[in-house]
């Protein structure tokens, strides 16, 4: 069976859900491919459900602006599309003099970033707050929020789909190779078929760089490698020790293990940091020993035996465990010089908060070709 088709658009996670919305709002014909059995059930599924604010990434970063602009547009997004959510705010903390020089050019950095609302605490500030804190200094960031992202992604699937987007589950890609009018695809699963499209965008979050080697005409030097951080977290079985989240000051692969809520207000601890060889969901419970380690430097009071295995999730990074953390890449024709293409490669932390601002740059990258 061949099919010919304006974009398509590998992976149906937040991003790629994304990215199909704006490029079938655009007047494009759109197929999205997922290889799963339903939407968002990798990174998209597995995260701490947080918007952030916009502080930690370098100036100048994709990072830095997508977050701060992805953001505003997420919020006015879930507004707009009934999406629940809660802006309950943020507490980064420091728990000795040294975190606290931390927290000062973290402050520096969020401000430099375009997060104007960030405000310096002090401990007896911070307690007001969250009287359980143990901290000599806190940032408060009151547009940190938390959202129901299986709802954001049913609310961009509804969303593509009503400007005509097609979603295809449980349709793996193959194999694909550049022609004269753009990508040849050979997709499987239950119908496989060869299909003919103009752009291909590859959204395929821990695959992207495996997908992006199955294209024949994209040089390999192009193509970075895939690094696994795994990253686990714990339930905590009593009432939410804080109403607002808490985070300590960030290590250099994660932010901390750290205090968030879900919608229902339950509380849960995470991520913290396993660099792994392959992708394995499973939470080993002797990991609690490092997270009451780490929980009691900001909460002292967390009693023994009050954490369960929850679940896990997978950074898709392109730095390893020895490098500084690696900025977005997206990887378009500017880049590898094949038109049509545009490759997303290590969208992490903050991606879910950036799907909307990245899915406005794919088109732009797209448009300008």
């Amino acid at each position: 069976m061949n099919v010919d088709i304006q974009s398509v658009v590998i992976g149906a996670g937040v991003v790629g859900l994304a990215v199909a919305r704006a490029l079938a709002r655009n007047g494009r014909e759109v197929l999205v491919v997922e290889a799963s059995e339903g939407i968002g059930t990798g990174i998209s599924s597995r995260n701490s459900e947080v918007i952030h604010a916009g502080i930690y990434y370098p100036d100048g970063s994709l990072k830095a602006r997508l977050c701060v602009e992805g953001k505003q547009r997420l919020y006015a997004y879930c507004d707009e599309h009934g999406v629940d959510y809660r802006r309950v705010g943020k507490l980064i903390v420091a728990t000795d003099e040294q975190q606290h020089a931390a927290l000062q050019r973290l402050l520096q950095q969020g401000r430099a970033n375009g997060v104007d609302d960030l405000q310096w605490l002090d401990g007896p500030q911070a307690r007001e707050l969250e009287p359980a804190l143990s901290c000599v200094a806190a940032l408060w960031s009151p547009s940190t929020g938390i959202v129901d992202s299986h709802g954001l992604m049913l609310a961009l699937q509804g969303d593509a789909q009503r400007f005509g987007a097609t979603l295809a589950l449980h349709t793996p890609l193959l194999s694909a190779r550049c022609i004269e009018q753009g990508f040849e695809l050979h997709m499987g699963g239950s119908q496989p078929m060869t299909l003919c499209c103009r752009e291909l965008i590859n959204c395929a979050g821990l695959s992207a760089p495996e997908v992006a080697s199955s294209i024949v005409g994209l040089p390999g030097a192009f193509i970075p490698r895939a690094h696994l951080c795994k990253g686990s977290y714990f339930s905590f079985s009593g009432r939410a020790p804080f109403r607002h989240l808490v985070y300590p000051a960030p290590q250099s692969a994660g932010l901390g293990v750290h205090m968030t809520l879900d919608l229902g207000g339950q509380a849960r601890f995470g991520p913290d940091v396993e660099w792994v060889e392959h992708i394995d969901y499973r939470v080993e419970p002797n990991r609690a020993e490092g997270f009451y380690q780490a929980i009691r430097r900001y909460w002292p009071g967390l009693p023994d035996n009050s954490l369960q295995p929850a679940y896990s999730g997978i950074r898709p990074k392109i730095s390893g465990p020895t490098e500084l953390s690696a900025d977005f890449l997206i990887s378009a024709r500017a880049e590898h010089g094949v038109p049509g293409l545009v490759n997303l490669f290590g969208i992490e932390s903050p991606g879910l908060t950036s799907c909307l601002a990245l899915a406005e740059l794919v088109v732009k990258h797209l448009d300008d070709r």
